[in-house]
């Protein structure tokens, strides 16, 4: 049994927007895999909450006038691996939500519900921290947009204000043209796990495929929040498409991140399958670009 208090079901943005502002203790509702998951615990026994479920319009994948990639906030992770537009520009993206728990939860859980619950070990989060993602919220005052580096404050803590819900995430084309990515889930199971460390990494490489243009790469589970590697990406910049560039730029990722001990895993070996994670991505970014290791 769920033990809750009320349930609003949102008929649009606005009417969610409204809601929100009337119900300022009251909870969002989209697939439901966390939450009620949460309520049958009892971690959030007595709570409202605004389901936001039935809103169509917060669905699916296109690409907008401005020719950024535009995922609807309730799109499933189901719908996001078998998109075209997905498997066209970001096939990265779609494999790395096909990791999240199994079948029934990649068919309910959403691309918004991952990002708004604001954990480090999301699997969308480092794949959308390495390919520069955009997050629209829609409040009282119209919309705004931050890039998702800013939407993360600190463990479980995004910027959401009191009238805003998550509308969508965009990818910019300045960001997905041209370019390839591998995403690289490190976890004690095959399946149904969280990640013990979650490495996504991308290139685009010169016209005759044996210059790094640009590298980026980002991490789940590398600290409080995924963060982007700035010292790798520089260290791969400019540089020719080789296995002495792809030691230097997993070598430098320990400038940057900054696991820590717990159960799951200790910081010393965290920071050790980092730094093959990066190589083994780039190495594969490489690959999928039509680049050949000198």
């Amino acid at each position: 049994m769920y033990d809750l208090k009320a349930l609003y079901e949102a008929q649009s943005v606005q009417d969610a927007v409204r809601l929100r502002l009337e119900h300022p203790e009251a909870q969002i509702l989209a697939g439901g895999t966390d939450v009620l998951v949460q309520m049958r615990e009892g971690k959030r026994a007595g709570k409202e909450l605004i389901s936001i479920y039935g809103l169509d319009e917060l669905r699916g994948v296109s690409i907008d006038g401005e020719e950024n990639i535009r995922i609807g906030s309730l799109t499933s992770f189901s719908h996001i691996t078998r998109d075209p537009v997905i498997q066209k520009y970001i096939n990265v993206l779609g494999e790395a939500v096909d990791m999240v728990g199994g079948p029934q939860i990649r068919n309910a859980g959403t691309i918004g519900g991952n990002t708004c619950n604001g954990v480090t070990s999301a699997d969308s989060a480092s794949t959308l921290f390495a390919w520069d993602a955009v997050v629209e919220l829609t409040g009282e005052k119209g919309v705004r947009r931050l890039p998702i580096q800013e939407f993360y404050i600190s463990a479980g803590k995004v910027d959401i204000r009191p009238d805003e819900i998550q509308t969508a995430i965009l990818l910019p084309k300045a960001s997905y043209e041209n370019c390839f990515g591998h995403y690289i889930k490190y976890a004690m199971r095959s399946a149904m796990d969280i990640a013990t460390t979650g490495c996504s990494v991308n290139v685009v490489l010169s016209g005759d495929k044996k210059t790094i243009e640009r590298a980026r790469i980002a991490y789940g589970v590398a600290g409080p929040v995924p963060m982007r590697a700035a010292h790798a990406e520089e260290a791969a910049q400019g540089r020719p498409a080789s296995q002495e560039t792809a030691d230097a730029f997993a070598a430098a990722v320990l400038e940057d991140i900054h696991p820590r001990d717990s159960w799951r895993a200790s910081k010393a070996f965290r920071e050790h399958i980092a730094v093959e994670l990066a190589k083994r991505g780039l190495m594969e970014s490489i690959r999928l670009a039509g680049g050949e290791l000198a």
